[in-house]
């Protein structure tokens, strides 16, 4: 079988090339992959950004596909069964925070770009039904760590406001979808017309230009603060977050882009009563919990463009310049 694999002695530092087949554990599925979708995670590895890097590791960390042979253990899954694939591994048994063994398929562990994987049953779902192939493998990491972010961190109310910032990326779009299916008024950040215009179309009550210098002032005038505001940014930026924050507001922060801030806004922090909070990633019974409200509210991932296995480092170099709105999925 062939996958995309971490090549950094090449040029474009990935290759498309030829695989061992696993063998099949008693407790293991195997998974003929009918699409697998790009996460950040996936470039940085590319770059050599990333720790733990194996060179030849089969890179991807979300799936879905058609599982094609069962472990003599495993119960509850059949030949033939679409599903998808949870690429958190070794949670453990504490909701509150991951396990030090907690990893994620993609690095150091082979992923989903490949044409089939062995994974243990226990990280098999259903695929939901009213999504394709494309959607699915779109949905794992990102939605995961969005609904961590948006119910189990955050704890959003129906009718709170709720600012999503950066809404390029995948984590922001879910967390925006389903802040939006929680009954919330939505409002985003975003450099880019068409992204604002999308979330807009979505439900978003609007959104704020984050290179304007006055997007603070706008967004305090027109909203009055926000009860939630989910960030995948940190950097300088995270200040700006704190000052339209709602006094008692919750921040949850999933992500550190931009890095560190150089400053910090601390007596606000304090003064206001703000909740500062982190996330990654999520639980087995947050992957659960996002399965179920994401066939309740018939959530569909936005994917940008699709990409067969062989063009995968233009599907890479795109994720890289940052001209997706929505996932970008590869087919092999």
């Amino acid at each position: 079988m062939k996958g995309i694999v971490l090549d950094l002695d090449s040029k474009s530092k990935i290759s498309y090339q030829e695989v061992p087949s696993k063998s099949l554990e008693t407790d293991q599925v195997r998974i003929q992959i009918k699409a697998a979708a790009l996460n950040h995670r996936d470039e940085w590895c590319r770059q050599g950004k990333y720790p733990n890097l194996t060179i030849g590791v089969i890179l991807g960390s979300d799936g879905s596909g058609v599982i094609i042979e069962l472990g003599s253990d495993v119960k509850g899954f059949q030949i033939g069964q679409e599903v998808i694939i949870n690429p958190a591994m070794n949670w453990g048994e504490n909701q509150e925070a991951q396990s030090k063994d907690f990893l994620i398929m993609g690095t150091p562990h082979d992923g989903t770009l490949s044409e089939e994987v062995v994974v243990a049953s226990d990280r098999v779902h259903a695929k939901p039904n009213h999504l394709n192939f494309e959607e699915a493998a779109a949905l794992p990491l990102a939605g995961l760590t969005a609904y961590r972010a948006i119910m189990y961190q955050a704890k959003t109310q129906a009718t709170e406001k709720v600012l999503i910032s950066g809404f390029g990326g995948g984590v922001a779009q879910f967390a925006a979808q389903f802040a939006l299916g929680l009954g919330a008024e939505v409002y985003i950040t975003t450099s880019s017309p068409a992204k604002l215009e999308k979330a807009i179309s979505l439900g978003a009550k609007g959104g704020f230009d984050y290179r304007d210098s006055q997007w603070v002032d706008n967004a305090n005038a027109e909203v009055g603060g926000f009860d939630v505001i989910i960030d995948g940014a940190s950097g300088d930026g995270l200040n700006d977050l704190i000052k339209v924050a709602k006094p008692g507001g919750r921040i949850v922060i999933y992500g550190a882009t931009q890095g560190n801030p150089s400053t910090l806004e601390a007596r606000r922090i304090f003064w206001n009563q703000i909740k500062i909070m982190g996330s990654t990633m999520g639980s087995d019974q947050d992957f659960d919990d996002m399965l179920t409200f994401v066939q309740n509210y018939q959530i569909k991932p936005i994917v940008d463009a699709i990409f067969p296995f062989a063009k995968a480092e233009e599907a890479f170099d795109k994720m890289r310049d940052g001209k997706q709105m929505g996932k970008i999925v590869l087919v092999p």
